[in-house]
């Protein structure tokens, strides 16, 4: 059974790696929320020469604009797995990942 998303902020955080997926038409879209409420969002990077998840591109964009710390993030997917979760862990140990299938029905999320 799937996890219930009470905070508003985090269910935001769906629609965000739902649209960027979307938009890309990738197979993964994220996004990830600062320590400051900022959040940011990327999809799947798959070139010759660089690959990134959709969450490794997130947190790299977050990182890149100054973030300093996570409090949550959210991939959205058709996997059942989530790539890139070190990268979160990099920032904050125990930040809630959320795991969507691409119809934003939260599957699982991961907090350790």
């Amino acid at each position: 059974m799937a996890d219930a998303l009470t905070d508003p902020e985090d269910a935001k955080l769906v629609t965000l790696a739902r649209s960027s997926r979307a938009r890309a038409q990738a197979a993964e879209g994220a996004a990830v929320r600062d320590g400051d409420g900022r959040t940011y969002t990327a999809a799947t990077v798959s070139l010759p020469s660089l690959s990134l998840s959709a969450l490794q591109a997130a947190v790299a964009a977050a990182v890149a604009s100054g973030a300093q710390a996570l409090e949550a993030a959210a991939v959205v997917t058709e996997s059942s797995t989530v790539d890139g979760i070190d990268a979160v862990r990099d920032l904050n140990t125990s930040a809630p990942v959320i795991l969507a299938g691409p119809d934003g029905v939260v599957r699982s999320i991961i907090d350790h």
